[in-house]
C-alpha cells in the first residue's frame, strides 16, 4: 500500500498487458486518445488504482469540472489519473495508465507505476502516442517505435526511427526506461500524422495503433469500426483539398516520397529531410505549433 495512490479492487490478474495512453502529450490527430476509448469501452474497463490527484496534478492548470443546475453547486469532478482494468475480446487480462500526465513529482509516479507492474506480473508495456509527419492521408499509416536498450527487439517489430533526436520527453518516455530496468518488456508506438491534418481528428491513426497493438502483444481488438469512420475522414479531407492545386500538389508529392521509402517507416530522407523533420516535431512537442 503506498500513500501516493489508493486501491479500489484487488483482483488477480493473469499476466495483464499494461497499455500507457496519457493525456497532454504528443497525440496528433488524437491518435492514441481514439485508440485508447476503442479498446478500453469495448468491452468497458473499471478503476483498479487512483493515483493522488493532489500530489501528482497542477489544479489550477487542470481545474476540477463543477455541474451548476439552476444556480446549484452539486458536482465537483476532479481530474484523475487511474489506472484501470479491463479484457480484450478474447478475455485476457488488461490494464490502462489513463489520465493527466502528472505536473509534479516524475520520479515518484515513475517509482509507483513500475511497482503496480510488477505487483500485478505484467508481461508486456505498449505506450500509445502520434506525432505530425510528413505524410499524405491517402496512404495507410505507419508505425514507428521507441523502446528501453532491454526492449531493442521490439522496435524492428514496428519500425525503426532512423536517425538521432533530440526532444523533450514526456512521462511515457521516463516509464520506458524505468520499466526496462526492471526487464519488463517495454515498448511505444507511433502513428505518423499526416502534418496538415494533426490538429484535428484522425481515426485511421487510432486504426492502426489498435492493429499495432494486436500485432505486437497478442491481444485481440477489431479496428473495423475506426477504419469505417477512418474512411469517412478521409472523405472528408479529399473534399477539402479537392479544389486547391497547391494542396493537391503537396499531397502527391508526399504520396511520391512516402511510396520511395518502404523500408522506412518515418521517410526522413525523403522529403523533408532528417533535419527538417526534426525541427518540425520539436517544435511541435515545444507547443509551438499544432497543425
Amino acid at each position: 500500500m503506498s500513500d501516493l495512490y489508493q486501491f479500489h479492487v484487488s483482483p488477480v490478474l493473469d499476466s495483464p498487458v499494461l497499455v500507457v495512453a496519457m493525456e497532454g502529450w504528443v497525440d496528433a490527430g488524437l491518435g492514441a486518445a481514439g485508440a485508447l476509448t476503442a479498446i478500453s469501452e469495448h468491452p468497458p474497463s473499471s478503476e483498479l488504482v487512483t493515483f493522488d490527484g493532489d500530489h501528482f496534478l497542477d489544479l489550477r492548470a487542470r481545474r476540477p469540472i463543477v455541474r451548476i443546475v439552476d444556480g446549484v453547486t452539486t458536482e465537483l469532478r476532479w481530474p484523475k489519473i487511474q489506472l484501470r482494468h479491463g479484457h480484450d475480446q478474447a478475455g485476457a487480462d488488461v490494464l490502462f495508465l489513463v489520465g493527466p500526465e502528472p505536473d509534479y513529482h516524475w520520479h515518484e509516479f515513475v517509482d509507483s507505476v513500475v511497482q503496480l507492474a510488477l505487483r500485478y506480473g505484467v508481461r508486456l508495456v505498449v505506450g500509445l502516442g502520434a506525432f505530425p509527419a510528413p505524410a499524405p492521408h491517402t496512404r495507410p499509416v505507419r508505425l514507428a517505435a521507441t523502446a528501453p536498450p532491454s526492449s531493442a527487439e521490439l522496435i524492428a517489430r514496428v519500425g525503426v526511427v532512423q536517425g538521432e533526436l533530440e526532444v523533450p520527453a514526456g512521462v511515457a518516455s521516463a516509464l520506458e526506461i524505468a520499466l526496462g530496468e526492471v526487464a519488463i518488456p517495454t515498448v511505444s508506438l507511433w502513428a505518423r500524422v499526416p502534418h496538415y491534418v494533426s490538429a484535428m481528428p484522425f481515426p485511421m491513426a487510432s486504426a492502426a495503433l489498435v492493429d499495432g497493438l494486436t500485432s505486437i502483444s497478442g491481444l485481440v481488438y477489431d479496428s473495423t469500426n475506426l477504419r469505417a469512420v477512418g474512411d469517412r475522414a478521409r472523405a472528408q479531407i479529399d473534399e477539402l483539398i479537392a479544389g486547391n492545386l497547391e494542396h493537391l500538389s503537396m499531397v502527391s508529392k508526399l504520396e511520391e516520397a512516402i511510396d520511395a521509402s518502404e523500408g522506412n517507416p518515418l521517410g526522413i530522407d525523403e522529403v523533408p529531410s532528417a533535419d527538417e523533420l526534426a525541427a518540425e516535431l520539436e517544435r511541435f512537442l515545444r507547443g509551438e505549433e499544432h497543425g
